[in-house]
């Protein structure tokens, strides 16, 4: 059986024009959900092409196992080679200057992304594993975290912060504060990010 090549999901608005912005999105650990599919139309309809990468295509992709079995599976690595590939496929749809971003599992892989390189502007979301890699990001790098975050030790967030200066965290929002349609639901929190965002995109990829 022939080798699956890189599934994705891809939206662009109605207008799209040559080179303009287009932005990766990297899912959560729970793959690709209704939630990651609105936050990409939302970007598009912001004019940005989007695509978003189904990284457990490997082991049957979103839901053929649980979440957490998902992410044990997953060679970081290898996925840093699939966000290349998706960028490669932005640029093959006419996308010209680049984004990325992404959230929990994806908000670290964005961390990882910018620090490699081939972006030109990162917006990383309640990103595990962060405070482990500090480095220097390649490009204009946001990160945000929630004060009340369950899965991400304060400390941590404390120690991002010291490292990166355009680090927000929100006092009372919890980890994924920016899941519309959820319990963990923020939407002051998910307001001022994706506002946030959308400035670091419009001036990183005009």
């Amino acid at each position: 059986m022939p080798e699956l090549a890189l599934p994705y999901f891809i939206a662009a608005p109605r207008e799209s024009r040559p080179a303009g912005p287009g932005v990766v999105v990297i899912h959560e650990g729970n793959g690709i959900s209704p939630q990651l599919l609105r936050f990409c139309q939302r970007l598009a309809a912001e004019g940005y092409l989007v695509v978003a990468p189904d990284l457990f295509f490997r082991f049957g992709g979103t839901e053929s196992v649980d979440p957490m079995t998902l992410i044990r599976k997953l060679d970081f690595g290898q996925a840093q080679q699939d966000i290349q590939a998706a960028a490669g496929i932005a640029r093959e749809h006419g996308a010209g200057r680049l984004g990325v971003t992404g959230f929990c599992m994806g908000g670290r892989l964005t961390y990882q992304a910018a620090l490699a390189g081939g972006f030109d502007a990162a917006a990383g979301f309640y990103g595990s594993g962060i405070s482990g890699e500090l480095g220097q990001p390649t490009c204009p790098t946001l990160l945000f975290f929630g004060g009340k975050d369950e899965w991400i030790a304060t400390s941590d967030i404390e120690a991002v912060a010291a490292h990166h200066a355009d680090t927000f965290v929100y006092p009372e929002a919890g980890h994924g504060f920016m899941r519309d349609g959820s319990p963990d639901f923020s939407p002051d929190a998910a307001a001022d990010a994706w506002t946030r965002t959308l400035t670091l995109f419009r001036d990183s990829l005009s």
